[in-house]
């Protein structure tokens, strides 16, 4: 007989992102990048939500179906796509994160490309400890800073700008 755990094998990493749309609406441009993403087997869309916040700070959730009339965006690709696991509370803390008169997307997804290699580790009994993720604007300002050091140092090892 296999354990609770066996049926949760095959599973790779779940993850989430919020991606705002300040004053505005989604305009299906992603949309294509998004689908090969399925399409190749490398994720698979657990939800898809979208919210909207309105200038007077409330927040609801936004039927995909009726953001694709305001604007053809090609949305209704994932009519449907809900898993359950978000709900109402994610939705308020989505709102919380984005500014009056925006709307957002919420997206849960699991990432299938590391499911053969997180099932080998939880076979020899490793467990996840810790996670994050570096935000494209903190990889670029350290790699800057780490340039402006090496080039600091090049100087002084040759002197440059000492006045020697």
């Amino acid at each position: 007989m296999s354990s609770e755990s066996d049926a949760f094998d095959d599973i790779g990493p779940i993850d989430y992102l919020v991606v705002e749309y300040p004053g505005g609406r989604p305009t299906g441009e992603a949309l294509p990048y998004l689908v090969d993403l399925v399409d190749r087997g490398l994720i698979r869309v657990l939800d898809l939500v979208f919210v909207r916040k309105g200038e007077d700070g409330s927040v609801a959730a936004v039927d995909i179906v009726d953001l694709s009339r305001e604007t053809d965006t090609g949305l209704t690709v994932f009519e449907g796509a809900t898993s359950g696991l978000l709900g109402q509370v994610d939705i308020e803390e989505a709102g919380q994160a984005i500014g009056a008169g925006s709307t957002a997307a919420i997206l849960m997804y699991e990432n299938r490309w590391a499911a053969p290699f997180a099932r080998a580790l939880r076979r020899n009994g490793a467990r996840l400890v810790a996670v994050g993720r570096i935000p494209v604007q903190d990889l670029v300002a350290a790699l800057d800073s780490l340039e402006a050091d090496v080039e600091a140092e090049g100087r002084a090892e040759t002197g440059a700008g000492t006045g020697s």
